[in-house]
């Protein structure tokens, strides 16, 4: 199994992002709690990772953190949660507001998250209660910062109305990978965009501004 990985992005289109290292390409899948980590970094970074084997394919998933790694991969056991809906958990909410929600019995808090329902929510509330308490006795759950290094950088000027459009058009691409419909999206980004935003952080606010 690929533990970690070190390299330079090439390219990033959330909620996919390419790692070079040493001459190889990786397709990596992140949450969007990773992307915000990585938008100010640029040159050599490192992301926990975790493949996850299906019978038709074989996903190889990133985190900034390993509390990140080991909530995704605890959420997996969840029955009815794949792959796509614990992105969009750790996409919608930190770990450290996911397990006070979940403590809490905030079913209401959960439902906020693209795809799960009320009585996913509650299936959510119910397994990870007991599946999360154990961990956070252990202190696996430390709510660290990031486990990413890397220089800086800054990016050319061009052609800035098309950047504009392509960032917003990327930002709604994004939320429609973690499920939310082409409308919700397009409002949800229309609703906070700003010129000087990057794609982070629009998609960001754009997720901040979902209503519980």
């Amino acid at each position: 199994m690929i533990g970690f990985l070190r390299g330079e992005i090439v390219e990033k289109q959330p909620p996919m992002l390419w790692l070079d290292v040493q001459g190889v390409g990786y397709e990596i899948e992140a949450p969007m709690s990773t992307f915000y980590r990585l938008e100010s970094l640029d040159g050599q970074v490192r992301l926990l990772t975790h493949m996850h084997v299906r019978e038709d394919a074989m996903l190889l998933f990133g985190f900034a953190t390993e509390e990140e790694r080991l909530l995704f991969k605890t959420l997996l056991k969840v029955n009815g949660v794949g792959a796509k809906m614990a992105l969009a958990i750790l996409s919608a909410m930190s770990v450290e507001d996911f397990c006070l929600n979940v403590n809490q019995g905030d079913v209401k808090a959960l439902t906020r998250i693209p795809g799960v329902g009320k009585k996913t929510a509650e299936r959510l509330q119910m397994e990870m209660k007991d599946r999360l308490q154990p961990m956070l006795d252990d202190g696996k759950f430390g709510f660290a910062d990031s486990a990413v290094a890397a220089s800086n950088g800054m990016p050319g000027s061009a052609a800035i109305s098309s950047i504009h459009a392509s960032v917003k058009n990327s930002a709604v691409e994004a939320l429609m990978s973690l499920g939310y419909k082409a409308s919700e999206a397009e409002k949800l980004v229309a609703g906070v965009y700003q010129e000087e935003m990057s794609l982070e952080q629009l998609i960001k606010s754009a997720l901040q501004g979902v209503k519980l």
